[in-house]
């Protein structure tokens, strides 16, 4: 069974980092895509950060040159960097794999951007 498991959300100051782990189990994910989402309440969800298999990677316009998404496939987790952080960033952070046309979510961690 797939599990994707998050962590490293918190409450952060204006200005300040926090880095989110998603670790995977019934899964490998090296050959997949790996996405980041968020939702802040109110408001729908929306994708923040993608790698590829390849080690490319897209990311939001709100987000470029802030947040960076990397992956480390021997412990199969996947990171989001998050640098300069803004109020506007507080939302449940999610990871995200599409497997065999089967969507599959971690359960999110809150980060809370706010002075």
């Amino acid at each position: 069974q797939v599990q994707l498991v998050e962590s490293g959300g918190g409450l952060v100051q204006p200005g300040g980092s926090l880095r989110l782990s998603c670790a995977a189990s019934g899964i490998i994910f090296s050959p997949y895509v790996i996405d980041w989402y968020r939702q802040a309440p109110g408001k729908q969800r929306e994708l923040v950060a993608a790698i590829y298999s390849s080690g490319s990677t897209t990311y939001a316009d709100s987000v470029k040159g802030r947040f960076t998404i990397s992956r480390d496939n021997a412990k199969n987790t996947v990171f989001l960097q998050m640098n300069s952080l803004k109020p506007e960033d507080t939302a449940v952070y999610s990871c995200h794999v599409l497997l065999r046309a089967v969507h599959y979510w971690g359960q999110g961690t809150q980060v809370t951007v706010s002075s």
